[in-house]
């Protein structure tokens, strides 16, 4: 359980579920983020052909436009340039191996025909849920971008950084936050956002699945 102290620098770094953070009310739930099976889709928006396959492979009625996000039943569908989205399976329990991914080869294939490209990158990211009246201050002590919710509206993502490191934000349909960033930062970043959410009396929460 955390400690309630924000001196207890150990503590307030721990990512084991509990209390952590200054005495009073919850302002903030950090909970680790369940990406399962994540692939980066690319290719050209204006090839018509491109596009019907990949809506069609995942159940979308089109790709995301820039700095958007739309879903399935199965998948999220999250735009991050402008020939590239992340495609994330929303069950987390895919195999690891990209062959042993069901589905995996056989999309790759056919996006390969339509003038596109697939790659796993399940390994190259983790990402934590922000919620709470305290989770857009939280962020915006480490991000330059406007987050409020008139500017960075439901469904909508964007690549910046989280301190000095690139980070990539997704404000959800419910109003929670996503941060993801590369697997190699992640302790400095769950630090980072472990010492600056003290101050607001903090809980983690177990890993979403």
């Amino acid at each position: 359980m955390g400690s309630g102290c924000v001196s207890d620098n150990a503590a307030i770094r721990s990512s084991q579920p509990g209390r952590y953070g200054v005495a009073g009310p919850v302002r903030v739930s950090l909970q680790p983020a369940a990406t399962g099976t994540v692939w980066n889709l690319q290719g050209a928006a204006d090839n018509s052909a491109f596009v019907v396959r990949a809506t069609s492979l995942w159940g979308v009625e089109t790709l995301p436009a820039p700095h958007r996000v739309v879903s399935s039943a199965t998948h999220r569908l999250m735009w991050v340039g402008p020939r590239s989205w992340l495609v994330f399976s929303l069950s987390p329990h895919a195999p690891a191996d990209p062959a042993m991914q069901p589905g995996f080869l056989d999309s790759r294939n056919q996006l390969n025909a339509a003038g596109g490209a697939l790659f796993d990158v399940s390994a190259s990211r983790v990402g934590w849920t922000l919620r709470g009246p305290r989770a857009l201050d939280l962020l915006a002590s480490g991000c330059p971008l406007d987050l409020h919710h008139s500017v960075f509206t439901p469904d909508s993502c964007a690549q910046s950084l989280f301190g000095h490191v690139a980070a990539l934000y997704h404000r959800h349909a419910d109003g929670d936050f996503t941060l993801y960033v590369a697997r190699s930062f992640a302790d400095d970043v769950w630090s980072a956002l472990c010492a600056s959410a003290a101050q607001y009396g903090y809980e983690v929460l177990p890993a979403a699945r």
